[in-house]
């Protein structure tokens, strides 16, 4: 029931829950034309935020849609905003809350034996009671930048989740600790728009800091795109478990193997999702994987996915089409059927309901043509299944 009403909520525009939180990009509180070349720690700061506090149940936007209601209101990326600012950008989003703050860095004196120092301010709004929260204050040394982000995302989760925040002694496993010039050289790769230079700046964070999994993600997302699947494979591979973008990871690796022949490797990786976020776009290819490899068990998980979202015309066809390869040809033409009210002019979807309705099955001699058909989703829309079980969790 969870996820039917998932899917529903999904395919239409979500609602913000009281729990979704805008995290905006920090912004250089030194204006001055030495201080820019710091401007990246600002971005470093409110990435951590996201992951961290999505990471504890707390829902929050992703950059990109951050980036988008900057735009729309016509204000620029990493710069001072005013309060009124801030609760526009909270009302373009209908985040209920928004996290927002500044940083100053100064370069350590030569000899010093340090890179410089570094103070961290942050502010929430709650727009339910239009009330901004007190001043969060870090400091410390520069190249403790990672400790710095883990303490203040501590702050932040003792006051919006104290259930989920960690003792403050422990508030380190909020944000291993990497090298400075590793995540300057993530986030210089996440913030360029070049694919080449964001690829040169993701492989040096890797081999600066090979404990940066995100860089490792980044470049499997790059190779995905280019159609190098074994290279894609290879990155993404080297995202743990305990790692924010692990599922979404796992997700892609699973396309990739697929794409490159490996269905048994394929399963493998959608069965894992399936086991935390079973939702129908991860049912449906793990379904593929399985129906590529002759298993009985495709069936099953297309009737989960087609149960869960029974609009969906890839569902409709995967499941038509294993049944049909199976010889149920009067159910296999029911969902041929669904496709067709929902895509009239797919045309295997036309011809394989006719093979249905003339009992006409499968033969791999002389039906080399339809083999092979399974149909793949490509999008993992993990968050509104979290957004929708936070929902009704709440309800209860």
């Amino acid at each position: 029931m969870i996820q039917r009403i998932f899917i529903l909520a999904a395919l239409s525009l979500l609602p913000a829950r009281a729990d979704t939180i805008a995290v905006l990009p920090f912004w250089n509180a030194d204006s001055s034309a030495a201080a820019s070349n710091l401007d990246w720690i600002g971005e470093s700061v409110s990435e951590m935020l996201r992951e961290t506090l999505s990471e504890r149940g707390i829902l929050g936007f992703e950059r990109d849609e951050i980036e988008d209601s900057l735009h729309r209101l016509r204000l620029r990326d990493r710069v001072p905003l005013s309060q009124a600012s801030v609760m526009k950008i909270g009302d373009d989003l209908d985040a209920e809350l928004v996290l927002f703050g500044s940083f100053t860095a100064a370069a350590g004196a030569p000899g010093s034996g340090t890179a410089g120092s570094l103070k961290l301010t942050a502010r929430i709004l709650d727009r339910r009671h239009l009330h901004f929260s007190p001043e969060f204050l870090e400091t410390g040394a520069l190249e403790d930048l990672t400790t710095i982000e883990a303490h203040l995302a501590w702050h932040v989760l003792s006051v919006l989740s104290p259930k989920s925040a960690p003792p403050e002694s422990d508030f380190k496993i909020l944000r291993p600790s990497v090298r400075l010039d590793a995540e300057e050289s993530y986030v210089r790769g996440l913030l360029a728009r070049d694919p080449a230079q964001k690829e040169k700046f993701f492989l040096q964070a890797n081999r600066l800091d090979p404990r940066l999994a995100h860089a490792a993600y980044e470049l499997g997302q790059i190779h995905f795109a280019r159609k190098d699947y074994r290279q894609a494979a290879d990155w993404l591979a080297k995202v743990p478990v305990e790692d924010p973008h692990y599922r979404a990871a796992r997700f892609l690796l699973g396309l990739a193997q697929f794409d490159s022949g490996d269905f048994q490797s394929a399963q493998q990786s959608f069965q894992t999702i399936a086991e935390t976020v079973p939702i129908p776009a991860v049912l449906n290819n793990l379904g593929a994987a399985e129906s590529r490899m002759n298993r009985a068990s495709a069936i099953d998980d297309f009737r989960k996915a087609v149960a869960d979202d029974e609009r969906d015309p890839v569902y409709q066809f995967n499941l038509g089409y294993a049944l049909w390869k199976k010889g149920d040809f009067t159910e296999a033409a029911a969902h041929f059927r669904a496709v067709l009210d929902h895509s009239a002019d797919d045309s295997m979807a036309t011809l394989l309901l006719g093979r249905s309705l003339k009992k006409q099955g499968f033969h791999a001699a002389v039906d080399a043509r339809l083999a092979s058909l399974e149909r793949l989703k490509t999008d993992y829309p993990e968050r509104a299944y979290w957004q929708l079980k936070s929902m009704l969790d709440s309800k209860r």
